[in-house]
Parts: C-alpha cells; sequence; structure tokens
C-alpha cells in the first residue's frame, strides 16, 4: 500500500482568478491573513484530512510546503507577497494543516514557558518570568474557536455554550485551559502553561538559585524519610516543578499513584499510575471528580500518593489517606504563606460536608501534614523557596508551625534582579529523629543559623 503524502493529495481542480494588486507593493495585515485563508481552504480541497494521520508528519510537511508554493505561483501569482512572507506563509499554513496556527512557533520555543491568547489580535508569552505581547494573531475569532475545538478534542473534552470552560493538555503534557463567549465577553480566550521537555531536577533549581544545596538535601531526606508535605504557593509560582522535583527523590521500587485534575506530572519512576478526573458529558452525566479518584486509589496499593493540586472535597480524603497509613503523600495547593496554606485546607476539607468540630478539624490537619514548602515568584521572574515551615502539633487551638529555613529579600541589583539570603533559622527539627532511624545523614552544620546563602 502507498503511503506516499502525494497519495492523499487530489487532482487539482482548474485555477481560478484572483483580483491584481500591485507587485512592489508591501501586503497589509488582514490582506495577508485572507491571502492564507484562500490557501488553507484550497489545500482542505486538494488533501484528503482522512489519511493525515497515517502519513509520515515530515514528509507531509515537506509535500505541502510544495504544494503551497504551486499555489502561490499559478493561482496566487499576481499577491505582493515578498521572499519573507512567502517563507512565513508556507510555514503557518503548514501549521495550520498539522499543528496548532499561528501558537506552534511558541510551543516550539523552549524559551516560552506561558501562551495566553487575550484575543484573536493578542497573543502574549511569558519568557523568564516576563510577559510580552507577540506580532502573532488568528485572523478572526472562529479561526481562534477552530484551534481550541482541535486542541480539546484530542483529550476527549469539548467547548460549547453548554460547557463554555474547559481544562485540557497537549500531548507533550503542557495545560490548556479555554473559555468562549458568553463567558469571554471579547471572543474565545486561551491558556496554556507549558512544561519543560526535560524534567527539571533538584540541581537545576539550585543553578536556578531557588534552592541552596542545603534546602535540596533536607527535601531529599523529607521524601526519603517518608513525611507527607504540602506544597504551597501562587499561580505560576512553580508548585508543579517543585513537586515534580521532589518526586525525583522517590524510590523506583514504590508504587505511585498520582490524581490529576488534567495531567501534567512528569514522574520518571517506572512504577507509576496516572490518574485524570473527568468533566460530565453534554448530558450532565459521567463527572468524575478528584475526591473519587483519591478514594478509589486508596484500593490500588499505593506506597506514594500524589494528588496534582488539593481544590476541593478531595481535602479530606487526602488527609484521611496521610492518616491511615499512606505516609509520604505529596500535593500542592494555592495559598500565599504557610499559614494560609493551612486556613485554606480547613476550608477545603468544611466543603466536603463533614460533621467535625473545628478543634477536631485542626488536629486532623496537624497530624496529617508533617511539612509545608512555600514557593513564590518575585518581581523579576525569579521563583524561589521563601519557607521551609514543620507542623509540631497543636497549642490550645492553633496548629503551631517553626521555620527551618527562609529566603528574605533584600533589596534589588542595578539591573532590577531581585537580591537576598537563604536562612538558616537555627531550629533543629522534630524530623531529625526520623532521618536518623532512617540512616539518613545531614552534615551537622546545616540548621547552623550562621549558615547565610547570599544570593
Amino acid at each position: 500500500m502507498d503511503n506516499s503524502p502525494r497519495r492523499a493529495i487530489r487532482g487539482m481542480p482548474p485555477r481560478f482568478e484572483t483580483p491584481a494588486v500591485t507587485k512592489d507593493a508591501g501586503m497589509a495585515g488582514d490582506e495577508y491573513y485572507e491571502v492564507k485563508t484562500r490557501i488553507h481552504d484550497r489545500l482542505i480541497d486538494l488533501i484528503d484530512l482522512s489519511l493525515l494521520d497515517s502519513l509520515d508528519p515530515e514528509a507531509l510537511a515537506a509535500e505541502i510546503g510544495r504544494l503551497v508554493e504551486k499555489l502561490l505561483r499559478e493561482e496566487f501569482g499576481q499577491t505582493p507577497l515578498n521572499q519573507g512572507e512567502r517563507e512565513r506563509l508556507i510555514g503557518e499554513v503548514k501549521d495550520e494543516m498539522l499543528g496548532l496556527g499561528p501558537l506552534e512557533p511558541f510551543l516550539k520555543d523552549d524559551s516560552v514557558n506561558d501562551i495566553l491568547v487575550n484575543s484573536y489580535r493578542q497573543i502574549y508569552v511569558e519568557r523568564k518570568g516576563k510577559l510580552v505581547l507577540t506580532g502573532s494573531r488568528f485572523k478572526d475569532n472562529s479561526h481562534l474557536k477552530k484551534i481550541i475545538d482541535r486542541i480539546v478534542s484530542r483529550v476527549g473534552r469539548r467547548v460549547d455554550e453548554s460547557a463554555p470552560m474547559v481544562d485540557a493538555r497537549l500531548p507533550d503534557g503542557s495545560r490548556v485551559n479555554a473559555i468562549i463567549p458568553p463567558l469571554a465577553i471579547d471572543g474565545p480566550a486561551l491558556s496554556i502553561r507549558k512544561f519543560s521537555k526535560d524534567k527539571l531536577t533538584a540541581q537545576d533549581l539550585i543553578g536556578f538559585k531557588a534552592i541552596t544545596p542545603d534546602i535540596a538535601e533536607v527535601l531529599r531526606g523529607i521524601v526519603l524519610a517518608r513525611l507527607n508535605i504540602l506544597i504551597s504557593g501562587g499561580t505560576g509560582t512553580g508548585k508543579t516543578t517543585m513537586l515534580n522535583c521532589l518526586s525525583g527523590f522517590i524510590p523506583h521500587d514504590e508504587r505511585i499513584v498520582t490524581v490529576e485534575d488534567a495531567a501534567e506530572l512528569q514522574l520518571k519512576q517506572d512504577h507509576v499510575v496516572r490518574l485524570e478526573s473527568r468533566p460530565p458529558n453534554i448530558e450532565g452525566r459521567g463527572e468524575v471528580t478528584q475526591r473519587d479518584l483519591v478514594k478509589n486509589c486508596l484500593r490500588m496499593r499505593p506506597d506514594r500518593i500524589i494528588v496534582g493540586e488539593v481544590r476541593g472535597a478531595e481535602a479530606l480524603d487526602m488527609l484521611q489517606a496521610m492518616n491511615t497509613g499512606h505516609d509520604g503523600s505529596l500535593a500542592t495547593i494555592h495559598a500565599n504563606s504557610p499559614r494560609d496554606a493551612l486556613m485554606r485546607l480547613e476550608t477545603l476539607v468544611a466543603m466536603a460536608g463533614l460533621a467535625i468540630s473545628p478543634l477536631s478539624l485542626k488536629r486532623y490537619i496537624a497530624s496529617a501534614v508533617d511539612v509545608i514548602v512555600q514557593i513564590a515568584r518575585f518581581s523579576d521572574g525569579s521563583r524561589k523557596l521563601t519557607s521551609f515551615q514543620e507542623i509540631t502539633g497543636m497549642e490550645g487551638e492553633v496548629i503551631t508551625m517553626q521555620e527551618i529555613f527562609a529566603f528574605e529579600q533584600r533589596g534589588l541589583t542595578p539591573d532590577a534582579r531581585v537580591k537576598g539570603a537563604f536562612l538558616s533559622r537555627g531550629i533543629r527539627p522534630k524530623f531529625a529523629s526520623k532521618f536518623e532511624a532512617k540512616g539518613i545523614k545531614l552534615p551537622e552544620t546545616i540548621f547552623d543559623p550562621r549558615n547565610v546563602v547570599e544570593v
């Protein structure tokens, strides 16, 4: 059977005339997108779309490139495109046919962390923690909606007037959120949180000055000692990155079950089962929540449970797991400080409808969570561990904590970079005894208050 790209291309229909345009003039933006749309429509006429998935992508891209050149020469010969515009148009048409249109160059750019589409005319990207408006755009809202449909349909989800919000993911694990009218007033909006193809390690975080070698050593120890860890921080602070780094310390002979709303964790262990929640279908049925998945994973004989983000009633089941023998669990939560993280956890458990007194609930949390790691993003776009706190128990009606490490900002450099210092508070944590029992050795000076690292 012939699997060549030419097998997918039908015979070219008779040529049609295009209006004459002055050749030496540059092409206006709207006119350029009009030509691109017409060529794209002609390609759809010429190519058997049902065969695209079965053909070699590189050979098909080359064939599409040759076909676009032929269309430009034979049917759009009077269109005023300079060489740069021709090359750009060929590349963009390939992206339209095989990828995600104007988003494709940014998805391939490893320096881009976030892609934010505010409307068809505005595409922002984040590089090194800073947002930049790009020169790219979609043709119109309909074009943007087609790209959104292409993304969500690949993971079996949908977005329409009855379900105008959706969380999805790309094949590489990048997280996608889309919202369309009538909820989005100015047209569809799209947000893509990209993830590095190579998972960052603790050594990478040390290189980025997000943590120090001493903190990395303690983080490794608390994972090996099977302490329950809560990673707290705001949006875009690097909670998932930290969770991925900590998961790298889990021994390869342990069974790990992950629970997420949109799968984005990148675990390198072999014995991993990944679970993802499911929204209701068009009839409003079939929803599977994170809480359902946490309950189910308890029956799967996990050594470790990792909850991508605690945001609802699943908080109760996660705490129950931590308190009933599933130690070594990890989770992230949105909060601006370790104390706020505990308050948010109380609120989320209350949402589960558990009939328990506030005092008993606090005791329950204090016995379940061992360590809170706080992450923050600073004005220069850098992300750092700002507080490492151990939960020590209860004092009256208050959950008590002690800070082991902290980062203190001490100003800005002339080029607006954050400067400060990682500090050891001089407190020997209670979990040090667990380290000794597990044979985990730390340098004697690691908790010395004189241990200050300027960055």
